[in-house]
């Protein structure tokens, strides 16, 4: 199990921060899982999300750029891709994968990854946080985005 082993949350300071969460809207179920996990860290922390879908995970790096530049203080982007028979899956992963991670360098506004790349479906249910899940991949990419921002505030107030 690839959760075995995360690190803590250790969040505090976020009171009056914007916090966007952007998800694509294909796999419903596995989107729902993952949006829950998500909106109760951050919720967790004391704010109150905001949420905007997208059409699917190659559309999320735009959102989450604009989400950035529009003074969100952290971005969490959530979706998920399955292997089908066609590179199509290579191409929508690196898309997702270089774009996210673009956003977050050119912008410093910190991006928690939250796109699940599995081969099946019931990968993407095992991951997605729900009941019968054995990870919670959206709380997972939350956490990370909100204590990135407390290492990043940390480190600019040095």
């Amino acid at each position: 199990m690839s959760g075995h082993g995360s690190p803590g949350s250790d969040v505090a300071g976020f009171s009056g921060k914007r916090v966007v969460i952007v998800a694509s809207s294909w796999h419903t179920t596995v989107m729902d899982g993952l949006i829950e996990g998500a909106t109760r860290v951050i919720s967790d922390a004391g704010i109150t999300p905001e949420l905007h879908r997208v059409p699917g995970t190659f559309e999320l790096s735009i959102a989450a750029r604009e989400a950035a530049l529009s003074g969100a203080d952290a971005v969490v982007a959530l979706g998920v891709v399955i292997r089908g028979g066609t590179p199509h899956f290579d191409f929508v992963c690196n898309a997702a994968t270089d774009g996210l991670n673009r956003v977050a360098l050119d912008t410093g506004v910190p991006v928690g990854f939250g796109v699940l790349t599995c081969d099946d479906e019931k990968q993407a249910l095992d991951r997605a946080g729900l009941p019968n899940s054995i990870e919670d991949k959206g709380a997972e990419a939350a956490s990370a985005a909100l204590n990135t921002w407390v290492v990043l505030r940390n480190i600019r107030s040095s």
